[in-house]
């Protein structure tokens, strides 16, 4: 479930975007201000509200590292702000001074786009500050784009209804005319790449005046060619749809609309999870944070609304739950000693007290470390207690825990899932060995990993928490 945690009532007028880094998150309004946030008690710091702009803010983005914050207004401009003084880094005008609606730096923070009210574009080299390219789309107003996760192209939406995608060099690499009817209003890129054969893929949502929400497949062929592809359409807003954003897992979608609802989705089973109705007016911005299960929501009505996605992970109970209902994972130093008895090993109980033996260390034991740190001399007995370790983790993967729950690598049930580049989710501690070992290439396909970074499954480390609550 989705519970809220506070409501943020600092700005004077419409919020019109939400943005987290890691530790931050930063709104931005009509007000003509920004207002910064420390994410552990929503405090805000004590250079906020920080004021630059001489209208309206419509969009804002933080760097990777969350070093720095890009804001973009009406008075054509782009302030580039330090997370470290609150002080202005730069002011970047954008070319022939029409009012800029959008901003987007690239997951690299290397790039940094602007769109503006005559449907222009312009690209610039985020550490120089300075312009590199310029585009335009006639007679349309450009109000959405987002980077692809390899920060190698960019999509746009404009009022017009089309998302065109491009490359660096400001070439358009596609064109999906009348994606959304009446206009798009938002769109971003899911965080992970598929790649597979001659086809690399990625995921977009995009939503509209049109009251719909979709998602689509972009797909890279070998020969340089680009194909999108409509994957699901949501039609659970009763009016447009002015916000959408992805989990950085890419696993949940969550969407904002003039009807003042907000929707989250399972992205991958294009399933409705919740609707949260608490803003007043127009939902115009929302926002997952990177690294916690908080979800920001802006709105006409001047507020921003904190909530809290549960995941399930109660650990109250779990004294009287007993041994057999726990996994092996989760045993206590007593629950080991117990075991230790039903299979006749009384002896090692006291070697495993002293040191300090659960259920984690139980499964990693090895022969090296029985006779070295353990000091069980006896080679059979030695056999006999991997034997059963071993039928336990045999027992384990044949008690229902669903296959997906399982680190294809190890086999045993993620702690810490992580989606690699080829969309495949491992726990962290064995695809980070795997990269380290294995020449970066995928467990699962053999092929090279375009990138190492490992991104949390927050969504599958929800449902597994969900599953072991009710078991």
């Amino acid at each position: 479930m989705a519970s809220l945690v506070c409501t943020l009532q600092h700005h004077q007028d419409d919020v019109n975007w939400c943005a987290f880094s890691g530790k931050l998150l930063a709104t931005c309004s009509g007000d003509k201000t920004l207002r910064i946030y420390n994410t552990n008690d929503f405090s805000e710091l004590p250079f906020s509200p920080l004021s630059g702009h001489g209208y309206s803010v419509h969009c804002c983005c933080f760097s990777t590292c969350g070093q720095f914050l890009v804001s973009c207004s009406t008075d054509a401009t782009m302030v580039v702000w330090s997370m470290v003084t609150g002080e202005i880094e730069a002011v970047l005008e954008h070319p022939g001074r029409s009012p800029v609606r959008i901003c987007a730096l690239s997951p690299d923070s290397i790039h940094l786009v602007s769109g503006a009210s005559d449907g222009t574009l312009a690209l610039w080299d985020f550490p120089s500050k300075q312009l590199r390219r310029t585009g335009a789309v006639d007679d349309t107003t450009m109000v959405a784009c987002s980077f692809s996760p390899c920060s190698q192209m960019f999509m746009t939406g404009s009022t017009y209804g089309d998302l065109r995608l491009w490359d660096l060099n400001m070439n358009q690499l596609h064109a999906e005319k009348n994606a959304h009817d009446l206009g798009v209003s938002c769109c971003t890129f899911a965080p992970s790449i598929l790649s597979g054969g001659e086809v690399v893929q990625f995921h977009l949502a995009s939503c509209g005046q049109d009251s719909h929400l979709k998602i689509w497949a972009i797909n890279k062929f070998s020969s340089g060619a680009y194909k999108m592809q409509l994957l699901h359409t949501f039609v659970y807003h009763s009016a447009p749809v002015l916000s959408c954003a992805y989990s950085s897992d890419g696993q949940l979608l969550v969407a904002g609309s003039v009807d003042k609802t907000v929707t989250i989705y399972d992205a991958k089973n294009a399933v409705l999870l919740y609707t949260l109705s608490q803003h007043k007016r127009y939902v115009t911005a929302c926002a997952f944070s990177p690294t916690s299960p908080l979800i920001a929501t802006g709105s006409m009505d001047k507020t921003v609304n904190i909530w809290w996605l549960e995941d399930g992970c109660s650990r109250s109970g779990r004294a009287s739950a007993g041994r057999s209902k726990l996994l092996v994972g989760d045993w206590s130093e007593d629950d080991v000693s117990e075991w230790l008895l039903e299979e006749g090993l009384e002896g090692l109980v006291g070697k495993f007290k002293a040191n300090n033996i659960d259920g984690t260390e139980l499964l990693s034991l090895t022969k090296e470390t029985l006779a070295s740190e353990l000091h069980i001399e006896s080679v059979g007995l030695r056999s006999k207690l991997l034997r059963k370790v071993e039928e336990l983790k045999n027992d384990s993967v044949c008690s229902g825990i669903p296959d997906e729950f399982l680190c294809p690598i190890t086999r045993e049930l993620m702690r810490e899932p992580v989606i690699a580049a080829d969309g495949y989710s491992y726990e962290r501690e064995a695809i980070e060995s795997w990269i380290n070992t294995k020449n970066r290439s995928s467990p699962m396909t053999n092929l090279p990993l375009l990138t190492t970074l490992l991104t949390p499954n927050h969504t599958l480390k929800m449902a597994i928490g969900r599953w072991k609550t009710s078991h």
